[in-house]
């Protein structure tokens, strides 16, 4: 039973990861490196959040409302997040990797804003509608009651970037955009244009991360802490991945077993060594040491397929093409 219960708390974990990785592949496809993903799912759970607090209070409690609601606020609000970022690296130029990481601090400190604000005595309306987020197990007794309605929607998600990315003509142009954007301009397609859509469509997604982990993994008002944390292994999980979106949906659980590993190793495996208190933030780190490794594989393969985008990162000035 355990090890069942560890399985199921290790998908829906997985999920938050999931929509994350989702959002990041699309974006890098088009060549940018958005390390500002971690404050995008911090804003995604703020706004999703801030969504259900004002429709609890004007006394709405339709389940499926409640989850739509809160999902096109996750989306929109994490989406403008990627309008920042887009035109700061993609019309103004700016160095990538600082505004990625400008994001993160300001989407931070926005949803630490936001969430503070949300209390209201000693109740969290918006954690009212756990419920609606958790069906159809919500009352179940046991890690089922997690994997609501956002593990199946981050599956589909997944399988359907996967499919617009390798499947069809949107897709292939987004990967020139990425691979080669003087050629792929050279040709006719509106490299701008692709690259601020799949960057606010990517964020939008990612986003959904946010509130998926506070709105049905953890389901309280502390959970806003972990977000951050969350994000920067759902950025090693597009490694992991390979840039492709379906591989996500298998390194999401892998990732989502290591992270709680802490939690439940200990009681699967009895061994002296792993019941010390210490050995658990050790256990935390599996994650990130997969992703090392992985790194390190498919760097000595070398084969083409499992590498970045090759334009990923370098701005892209049309002058000069």
């Amino acid at each position: 039973m355990i090890i069942l219960e560890y399985l199921l708390s290790a998908i829906a974990l997985g999920m938050t990861f999931l929509y994350g990785s989702t959002g990041e592949i699309i974006t890098e496809k088009t060549g940018h490196l958005n390390l500002g993903i971690p404050g995008i799912m911090c804003v995604g759970a703020a706004s999703g959040c801030l969504a259900l607090h004002h429709m609890i209070m004007a006394n709405i409690t339709n389940g499926f409302l409640l989850v739509l609601v809160g999902i096109i606020a996750a989306f929109i609000g994490s989406a403008l997040m990627g309008l920042i970022y887009s035109f700061l690296a993609v019309t103004l130029h700016a160095n990538q990797n600082v505004t990625g990481l400008a994001l993160t601090t300001f989407g931070v400190g926005v949803m630490k804003f936001i969430i503070f604000g949300l209390r209201v005595g000693n109740d969290v309306p918006y954690l009212k509608a756990l419920n609606a987020f958790r069906f159809p197990f919500a009352s179940q007794d046991n890690a089922l009651k997690y994997c609501g309605v956002m593990v199946f929607l981050a599956i589909i998600i997944a399988l359907l970037t996967s499919w617009v990315l390798f499947g069809t003509k949107v897709g292939l142009n987004l990967r020139a955009v990425g691979e080669n954007p003087a050629t792929a301009d050279a040709v006719g397609i509106n490299v701008t244009a692709y690259k601020y859509f799949a960057t606010c469509i990517g964020s939008g997604i990612a986003g959904l991360g946010g509130l998926c982990y506070v709105m049905d993994y953890a389901g309280s008002q502390e959970a806003y802490l972990s977000v951050e944390a969350l994000g920067w292994l759902a950025i090693a999980l597009v490694i992991f991945a390979l840039w492709r979106p379906h591989i996500s949906i298998f390194g999401s659980v892998v990732f989502g077993a290591l992270f709680i590993a802490g939690a439940f190793i200990p009681t699967i495996i009895p061994l002296p060594f792993l019941q010390k208190m210490q050995t658990v933030p050790l256990l935390k780190m599996l994650p990130y040491v997969v992703t090392i490794i992985v790194l390190i594989v498919t760097s000595i393969r070398d084969k083409k397929e499992n590498q970045p985008p090759a334009a990923l990162g370098l701005p892209y000035f049309r002058e000069e093409r």
